[in-house]
Parts: structure tokens; sequence; C-alpha cells
């Protein structure tokens, strides 16, 4: 590299107005090169190696910006969390100003390292998130995206609360409640797997309006009531941050709070690559813990509701839920009532009084045995939604069934993603 490509840094930055803070990028990026605070998520131009793997898992497309900029003029991390907006191009004439010659400027296209920086490989000894698909199942149906928000020529659609109730037992401190949002004669298509944002009303402590919040989708396509232009959410109320200090979630709180007949603004739809199959005798395995069942409840009901219809032969469907005691449990009661013949379902409870601490994928050793075929079936889809936390335990699960099979785990992993066949979606 001479001295002009040296001055000179194509730097990748997140566009602050369209990102969902869904923190995909995040547990995406295999050197910790993305980090955040309670605004903005943003790139240190220090470690970024522009490896390109945080972009195609990002629902909004508000990873993938860069800017030109004099590399002793690089957008700080400070200077990037204090963004609303992002910075324009900088001319050919103020690069040129500031000593950059314009083929310098064509030098700086980033491009992937031909080999993984040895900082990288560390970091990357076992990251479960670079084992998921970015791209949906081929026999998924075609997803619309990002019809609504800050980049579209709506920047939101009004959304009427048709009902809000409680999925927790009541007198437990975990609230968690089920809210059905109807959008009138407004088109908003949405499919299984997909997540839309919430706007809540009002400011931050900085006098800025709140950023959208994600929520996947509890309901299938055709509505949660079907044929009607509605969905439903999950959503937990947030009382404690992860590290138990007390706190009001802004939005968790104002939705769960939520009387029939409210006003909410909507943007999305997002996500076009955690999708469910849609041929038959696909197959389908959810692992979930809490309001990670939102999108495990929609691929269900789907596929209910075409088992019901008589014209759809599905395939082996396997639940493994988690959560602290069945009491916090969602939808507990109309899990226990779904047909056996239909749906596999697998508990996995942590703080039930006088038993011993039991997880998601504590129950996945335990089916090792119907789990192996599973994953060497081209027709069987793994999904995988909760906690960031759970997401390493469960790849670590199945590499463990894979291997007790006699399998390969390199090629089992590298069918899974190249197959889009598994598929995470934690935060």
């Amino acid at each position: 590299m001479d001295m002009a490509d040296a001055r000179v840094l194509r730097q990748h930055l997140i566009d602050p107005e369209i990102c969902i803070r869904c923190n995909t990028c995040e547990a995406t990026c295999p050197i910790g090169a993305i980090t955040h605070d309670e605004r903005n998520y943003v790139v240190d131009p220090a470690k970024c190696q522009f490896c390109r793997a945080c972009i195609p898992p990002c629902p909004t497309g508000a990873i993938d910006n860069w800017r030109t900029v004099p590399r002793e003029r690089a957008y700080s991390v400070a200077a990037q969390l204090g963004w609303d907006v992002l910075p324009r191009e900088l001319a050919a004439e103020e690069l040129a100003a500031a000593g950059v010659a314009a083929d310098a400027v064509l030098a700086a296209e980033p491009v992937a390292p031909a080999a993984m920086p040895a900082a990288a490989e560390e970091a990357a000894a076992f990251n479960g998130a670079l084992y998921g698909a970015t791209t949906p199942p081929w026999s998924a149906a075609h997803a619309y995206t990002n019809l609504y928000g800050p980049k579209a020529p709506q920047k939101f659609i009004t959304a009427t609360v048709a009902g809000n109730l409680r999925v927790t037992a009541v007198g437990h401190e975990y609230d968690t409640h089920h809210v059905v949002l109807d959008f009138g004669a407004l088109p908003f298509p949405v499919l299984e797997g997909q997540s839309i944002g919430i706007i809540p009303p009002g400011t931050d402590a900085g006098g800025r309006p709140h950023h959208p919040r994600q929520y996947s989708v509890a309901s299938p396509r055709n509505g949660e009531r079907p044929g009607y232009n509605n969905l439903s959410l999950t959503i937990k109320r947030v009382l404690e941050d992860y590290q138990g200090r007390p706190v009001r979630g802004v939005a968790s709180n104002y939705m769960c709070d939520l009387a029939r007949g409210d006003k909410v603004q909507v943007i999305g739809p997002f996500g076009a690559s955690f999708l469910m199959p849609n041929h038959p005798r696909s197959s389908i395995v959810m692992i979930c813990t809490g309001t990670g069942s939102a999108p495990m409840r929609a691929m269900t009901e789907w596929r209910r509701r075409l088992r019901a219809s008589g014209k759809f032969e599905g395939g082996k469907l396997m639940l493994f839920f988690g959560a602290r005691t069945k009491e916090e449990l969602p939808y507990f009661g109309p899990l226990q009532n779904l047909p056996k013949d239909f749906i596999d379902i697998n508990f996995a409870f942590s703080r039930t009084p006088g038993q011993p601490k039991r997880y998601v994928q504590d129950a996945m050793r335990e089916r090792a045995a119907d789990l192996a075929p599973l994953l060497t079936d081209p027709n069987a889809y793994f999904y995988v939604c909760g906690l960031k936390a759970m997401e390493e335990g469960v790849v670590l699960a199945l590499r463990d069934v894979a291997q007790q099979a006699g399998l390969a785990w390199d090629a089992v992993a590298a069918a899974l993603k190249n197959e889009a066949r598994l598929h995470l979606e934690t935060y």
C-alpha cells in the first residue's frame, strides 16, 4: 500500500435512523468490532477488518453503510454513539483538500481479507452466531420488508390494539402479554419469523424521540384472527436489566399497558431469512426461551391451520422450550392442548424449587437419538430464538448430538448453514 492509500479509509458505519437495535450485527461480528450503548450500535474503525460477516444477517440494511474519510479523521466510537443520522459522504474536493488523491479513494474500497486475522480466529474459536444461515429456506414464501420506516415513503403505519392478554400465570413477576394489533385496510403483510418495530411515544432523557423496539411476530401469515389484517406480539414487561438492576423498559411497559382501541406506531416488517419452509414433509425443530417463543408460535399455528385444512402434509414438529418455571413460560396452557401426534414438546425449567437446573440444551441432548437423523435430513430445519446467552449452548448441543451419532460436525454445520437449515435469532 502506498502513502496515498494509507491516508484514506472506507469506513464502515451503521445508520442510526433505520437500525432497530436487534443486536444481530454485534452478535455476528467475529472480532468484537461492533459495540453499543443505550442509543446506538457502532463500528470501531480500529478493529473492523471488513470481513462483512455482519451484513447479510442485518434485517434492515442499516449495517451496510460506508463513508470515505481521511484515516486521521475517522469517525470515533464516541462520535458515532452521539449520532441521530449518518454524516454525508465527503465530496472529492473536501478529500483533495485533506491531501487524499482520487486514485486513493478508489483504492480505499473495502474488501474482505484473504485470511481472517489471528485475533479474529481466536475470537471466533466457537461463535455460535457464525453457524446460522443468512438466507431463507428454498421453499419459504416471499417476505416483504421495510415497507414503513424512516427511509420509506411512509414513516410509520398506525395500528389499533385489538386485544391485550397476559399469557403467564397471574401473581408472578414474569409478566408477559399477548398483544394483537389490527392494521385495518392498510397493507402490512408479514410471514412467520418476521419482526416489526414499535415506536414508543415521548422522548428519552436527552429529549430525542425514542428509537423503535423490535418484536417478533407471534401469529401466522393470515393473521391472529384468520382472514383479518392483524398480527400478534409476545412482550415481556421489563422491570430489570440483565444484571438484575431495576429499570423500567420504555417500550415493553408501554405495550403491556395498552388497552383495546389504543393506537400504536409501527415500522417494518423486518427479516428475510428467519422464515419457515413451505414444502411438503419438511420438518421443523424449534428451540426457544421466554418471548423467543413468538416466531415458534407463529410457525406452529400456521402448520396447525394447514393440517386442519387438509391441504398440507407436514413433517415432524419438535419444540424445545425453556423458562425459569412453568408459571413463567408463555402459552403454557395452550401448548398442553396441542395433539401429541402434531408436535413433540420438550420443556426445560431452570428454577423449579427442589429440582436441578435444566436448560433447553439439556433437553436436546436427552433427545439426541431423535435429533441426529434430522441433522442430516435436507428437509429438516432448525430455529433458535431467545436470549443471546442460549445461542452458544444450543449450537454446542447440536455439535454433541452430531458427534455422538458419528457424524462429522464440520460437514454437518456447513450443510446446515449453506442449505439455510439452521436459523439463529437471539438478543
